[in-house]
């Protein structure tokens, strides 16, 4: 009897990375791995460069595109090839109208946007595109027949946004369950202030940048001031601005994260996932969440997320108990 076939959908470094240890978490199965695609009308927007800045945008597929070829990994852009016998999303924002039909698992990828007045909209009316509310969205597809969530914090948030808590299984996400372990790094700067900076202003959303960058050289206070930027962010335009209003300041576009944040003081962040692992971690983490309500939603540190997540699409797949043994 030939191994189910699932497709791993990938997309942002952080969404690629997680599902990479799903995947080492399913040997049961033969894993195959596709880029971030879009399909219908919204691949005529990604032709005419509307989607750029999305985990669907050109930078982001050629870095997934380099991390799956790197690690010798099977890939079949947006399912073409089918036959599968399940897929994994990394979100539901917006679902690719690919291999229909085919029993889906969603992963959530980290920390959500707030809820905004289209969030409610979207919940009303399923003729109202999802990603128009962020990544405040995430599950309202329905489109799944389980929902991955990050604690039990989530799980109440998702509840009370109505989805069937049936489908939600509380598993930990892959990257953030034992954000311990980032204390064991060679990045070279420790004591540091360091400040998170988010795509908010490439996704469409409100961004006081220079506020921002002025907040975090008074919170500094004369320390080591570092920046990470978001992946997706315009570049060139985000280190201008830091060269300006906090001369001084070491800027990164590459390197991990959660070993600056664990290297650090102070993390300073906006929308950042990187607020858990500095929670997690016990910095002293200023957020555009509430500090009380971030502790709430807390990733479970359980340190077995992928594992987890492997349990849950062995069960979608009906595979025999003695196949998740192994």
């Amino acid at each position: 009897m030939r191994a189910p076939r699932v497709l791993f959908i990938c997309g942002s470094h952080n969404q690629t990375t997680q599902m990479h240890q799903i995947a080492a978490a399913l040997p049961d199965v033969e894993a195959v791995f596709s880029p971030f695609a879009f399909t219908g009308t919204a691949a005529v927007a990604h032709r005419l460069r509307l989607l750029d800045h999305t985990v669907g945008g050109p930078r982001a597929v050629a870095r997934c595109l380099r991390y799956l070829k790197s690690h010798h990994l099977q890939i079949d852009t947006a399912g073409r090839r089918g036959g599968y016998d399940l897929v994994l999303l990394p979100s539901d924002v917006y679902v690719a109208d690919i291999l229909r039909g085919t029993p889906r698992v969603l992963v959530q990828e980290g920390i959500l946007d707030p809820p905004n007045p289209l969030l409610h909209l979207i919940r009303r009316s399923r003729h109202v595109p999802r990603w128009l509310a962020g990544t405040a969205s995430t599950g309202q597809s329905h489109a799944y027949e389980r929902f991955c969530v990050a604690s039990h914090g989530y799980y109440d948030h998702f509840v009370r946004l109505g989805l069937d808590p049936g489908r939600l299984v509380i598993t930990g996400i892959p990257n953030f369950d034992d954000c311990a372990r980032y204390r064991e790094n060679d990045f070279p700067h420790r004591n540091h202030v360091l400040v998170c900076t988010s795509d908010a202003r490439e996704t469409f959303k409100r961004d006081d940048r220079r506020g921002f960058i002025r907040r975090a050289v008074d919170i500094a206070a004369g320390r080591l001031l570092l920046f990470k930027l978001h992946p997706n962010e315009w570049m060139r335009r985000a280190v201008a601005e830091i060269r300006r209003h906090a001369p001084g300041a070491l800027v990164y576009a590459e390197g991990k994260a959660e070993e600056m944040v664990a290297n650090a003081d102070v993390v300073i962040c906006q929308y950042s996932t990187l607020a858990f692992v500095a929670l997690a971690l016990g910095k002293e983490v200023h957020s555009y969440f509430g500090l009380d309500e971030l502790r709430r939603l807390l990733p479970e540190q359980n340190g077995s997320a992928a594992g987890n997540i492997a349990d849950v699409c062995r069960e979608v797949l009906d595979l025999p108990a003695r196949q998740a043994a192994r």
